[in-house]
């Protein structure tokens, strides 16, 4: 086996193995010790982050932050992850913000002569815009970590009344939309699952001590399902609303609620129709005012009342 097939057998066997010592390495690839401690010298030195231990009991160990075996991309394949990467840059606030920035700065890098100028050339005529956004979402990590190991969070969230309250929670993930982050979780308060807007949360730690409730079994649960598993089920009431060519273009671009759903005719006007939630009617009388002619309400009557009155306090205000 020549050096360079083995040093690359070796990395993808130590990011395997993590835990392993020089003499099980030398056996598995038929070297002397000398050589697998010098091919290990070199790993090292190329960036893979090894850790060696003294003793009867030592050896070597990956570090948490290994290092990916090299992958082979075809041109197109390059450039879509790089613009793939090159997208988030509009969110001021990541989950893996410094990786990303990182990652993407090396695959830059090593990408030939060619294939950069190709790139710089896009640059400026593909992007992905995104809302610009004052609120901060500084927990978006640790949000996302809990949500992977299981863990219960200690909160403090701050209603949209500006009502700050003490929450636990067990999140079940992250998303954004419209650029805001969002985390729809389990609440040991409400002792059901809630929807957390991540701006509105204004401390966050894992939760420690006699008092921390124990973390439940959520793995079958994810952003695709969560929504069914609330053990209370909201009010909900039939929509249907008419939309002009510009009114299904404007609802297009929004997320409005995902149990509506948009049929969209020949000519480019539609119907918009589907349950929603009672609680959700003043959001949606609101959102369909700000699109005036474009949009007509036939029902609920719920939301057919909510419009008026919203109307009637807008010409109080400016009349």
């Amino acid at each position: 086996m020549s050096k360079s097939k083995r040093l690359m057998e070796l990395m993808m066997t130590v990011n395997r193995k993590r835990k392993f010592t020089v003499k099980e390495l030398a056996d598995e690839f038929g070297v002397s010790s000398r050589t697998i401690l010098r091919d290990l010298q070199e790993l090292s030195e190329l960036g893979v982050p090894l850790y060696s231990e003294v003793g009867p009991h030592g050896g070597y160990q990956v570090l948490n932050e290994r290092v990916l075996p090299p992958i082979a991309f075809t041109e197109e394949e390059a450039v879509s992850i790089f613009f793939a990467s090159h997208a988030l840059r509009h969110y001021e606030f990541l989950p893996f913000e410094t990786e990303a920035s990182s990652a993407l700065g090396k695959f830059y890098h090593y990408m030939s002569s060619d294939v950069r100028d190709r790139i710089d050339q896009m640059k400026n005529r593909v992007d992905f815009v995104t809302p610009t956004r004052q609120s901060a979402f500084p927990y978006l990590s640790l949000l996302l970590e809990g949500a992977i190991q299981q863990q219960v969070l200690r909160i403090h969230y701050e209603s949209r009344r500006s009502v700050s309250t003490c929450r636990q929670i067990q999140p079940v993930g992250i998303f954004a939309s419209g650029g805001l982050w969002y985390c729809p979780a389990y609440c040991f308060e409400r002792r059901d699952f809630r929807l957390f807007r991540c701006d509105r949360i204004t401390s966050a730690e894992i939760a420690e001590g006699p008092d921390a409730p124990v973390p439940l079994d959520l793995r079958h649960i994810h952003l695709g399902n969560w929504e069914e598993h609330h053990s209370s089920k909201p009010v909900l009431v039939d929509c249907a609303v008419e939309l002009t060519r510009l009114g299904v273009e404007a609802c297009e671009g929004q997320l409005i609620h995902r149990r509506l759903e948009l049929h969209v005719r020949e000519d480019g006007s539609g119907l918009l129709k589907g349950p929603i939630p009672a609680s959700e009617v003043p959001y949606l009388a609101t959102f369909f005012i700000g699109l005036g002619q474009e949009v007509t309400v036939l029902e609920p009557p719920e939301l057919l009342n909510s419009l008026k009155r919203t109307l009637d306090e807008l010409l109080k205000k400016y009349s």
